[in-house]
């Protein structure tokens, strides 16, 4: 048998049976809930014309609609995220690598060298100080027979899904709290008219108290008892004013902006945004496959099934490749002293020619305790993220079916509390005009004013409840990653900056951070050498 046949037969024995996967193969999990809501009537809820994508427009708010526009572009925790979408996609590249060969070197020495004179096998005519060099390349190639390297491929692809899941959450939830947050600004503000109203009502109040005190009319109690009043709203202003300083120094936070520097977006006195009456959510069912901490939690679970294989494969004998081809010369005395002997200058003759290849393999016989172990560390960690799936799809229904109830309650109270400050307003004017008639004490005007001033902060309050359980509505249902891209994980001053600093090649560039579906079941890829 010449060379070339013993050659390939080495080649055909290594590779026979290299397409088993060892380990479990992943099911999707299937998780139902209830095909309707239980906490709003019908009349609350448009199931039809879900507007999720961009559900803050419902608001008909333009300086929101500019907020989170900004927000999404350059908010820092959310670039955070979005760089670990690039840390996941070069943990797949490596991942893909170790599918090809694994050890590609090419080498090169110059050694100059003197054999001890009381060494082993030498004799005087052996020359003992001499010089040698060499060029080769090395390769080895464990393949992959039990799909170690691929269950390996299938952990990191499914590591990069739920990064890009975790990344459409944290978008989510800042759509969210930009949204909040600017409502409890626009609701500060109007806290603040409130008491400024009350206030005007008040000092009205105190200047006719204080003509009829001196005009001898009433006592000096009933002045005082108006001072007081009036000097307790004017107290409730400071607080308003600091809930609206730290309200806009969080917004400007979330826009990744240092304080005061959005305040011009806030110039204008805007209304607390007003809430439609129906909430466009869909039907329970859609939540599975919208909200993204589902789908990283799911992807999650995926990665780990895959990690159980990776172990497994430890079990088994590895079977590897390995080959070296070289040139090598020296210029020792007796080197080819039949063909007048060697020099470092042959190193590129063809008789300095030399290689080695043929298979290997090694077997772990007496680490199965351990490796058995670790197959079980990676199955227990596997069953603790399905229960950890599973607990997130119960919150998540708990989260929306919560805040579907306190959208609609919201609504039923700030309907009582809008008849409330109706009948205080009236009560006020009525007692007032009685008063300066001289047909009720001072009492009676004291007793609606506060009445007023106490309705009037909670119908206010109340829009602003309205609206903020809509948010945490909209939010709870998975709304507002839908129209984000690739494009959106990183800004492209970001992508530039670590382009200068590393060598991305083509991952960068949009549609090249994860392949086609269709793509994903092949076993070859390309791991962006």
């Amino acid at each position: 048998m010449n060379h070339k046949k013993k050659l390939a037969t080495i080649i055909t024995v290594t590779l026979i049976s290299g397409c088993e996967l060892v380990g479990p193969d992943y099911i999707k999990p299937e998780e139902t809930l209830q095909k309707d809501w239980i906490s709003a009537p019908a009349s609350k809820l448009d199931k039809r014309n879900a507007q999720l994508a961009t559900w803050w427009k419902v608001f008909n708010d333009p300086v929101l609609n500019k907020l989170i526009t900004e927000a999404r572009s350059q908010n820092l925790t959310l670039q955070a995220t979005g760089a670990r979408i690039f840390e996941a996609r070069a943990q797949l590249g490596i991942a893909t690598g170790l599918e090809y060969p694994q050890l590609q070197q090419a080498n090169g020495n110059v050694n100059q060298k003197q054999i001890s004179a009381y060494a082993p096998n030498t004799s005087p005519a052996i020359d003992r100080v001499f010089a040698s060099t060499g060029i080769g390349l090395d390769v080895g190639w464990e393949l992959d027979v039990w799909g170690q390297f691929r269950r390996g491929v299938e952990a990191n692809q499914a590591n990069l899904d739920a990064s890009i899941a975790s990344f459409d959450d944290v978008l989510v939830s800042l759509t969210a709290e930009v949204a909040r947050t600017y409502t409890l600004i626009r609701t500060s503000e109007a806290l603040i008219q409130v008491a400024k109203d009350n206030i005007k009502i008040q000092e009205r109040t105190v200047e006719i108290a204080k003509t009829l005190f001196k005009g001898g009319a009433i006592n000096e109690l009933d002045y005082l008892q108006a001072e007081t009043l009036l000097n307790n709203t004017r107290a409730t202003l400071p607080p308003f004013e600091n809930q609206l300083q730290q309200g806009k120094n969080a917004l400007n936070v979330l826009l990744g902006k240092p304080p005061s520097t959005i305040d011009h977006y806030l110039t204008e006195k805007q209304p607390i945004p007003v809430a439609p009456l129906q909430a466009a959510i869909g039907v329970p069912a859609e939540m599975l496959r919208r909200r993204p901490d589902i789908r990283a939690a799911e992807r999650r679970m995926a990665s780990q099934s895959a990690l159980i294989g990776v172990a497994e494969a430890d079990l088994y004998p590895h079977f590897s490749l390995l080959g070296s081809i070289s040139l090598s010369a020296s210029d020792a005395a007796l080197t080819y002293a039949s063909m007048g002997g060697s020099t470092l200058g042959q190193l590129f003759n063809a008789k300095s020619f030399q290689y080695s290849i043929g298979p290997s393999v090694s077997w772990n016989l007496f680490n199965y305790g351990r490796i058995k172990n670790q197959v079980r560390v990676e199955d227990a960690r596997f069953q603790a993220l399905i229960a950890t799936y599973q607990n997130t799809v119960l919150n998540a229904a708990k989260e929306a079916e919560n805040a579907l109830s306190g959208f609609v309650n919201a609504q039923k109270q700030r309907e009582e509390l809008q008849k409330s400050y109706e009948a205080a307003k009236r009560s006020t004017e009525l007692s007032l005009y009685q008063y300066q008639e001289g047909l009720v004490d001072y009492q009676r005007v004291l007793d609606s004013q506060r009445s007023l001033a106490s309705a009037q902060d909670a119908y206010t309050r109340s829009h602003s409840e309205v609206a903020s359980n809509l948010i945490t509505l909209y939010k709870a249902v998975g709304g507002g990653w839908e129209t984000r891209t690739e494009q959106d994980f990183l800004p492209v001053a970001v992508k530039k900056q670590m382009q200068e600093r590393t060598d991305w090649g083509k991952l960068m560039e949009s549609g090249k951070l994860d392949m086609p579906e269709k793509d994903k079941s092949q076993q070859w890829r390309v791991p962006d050498w």
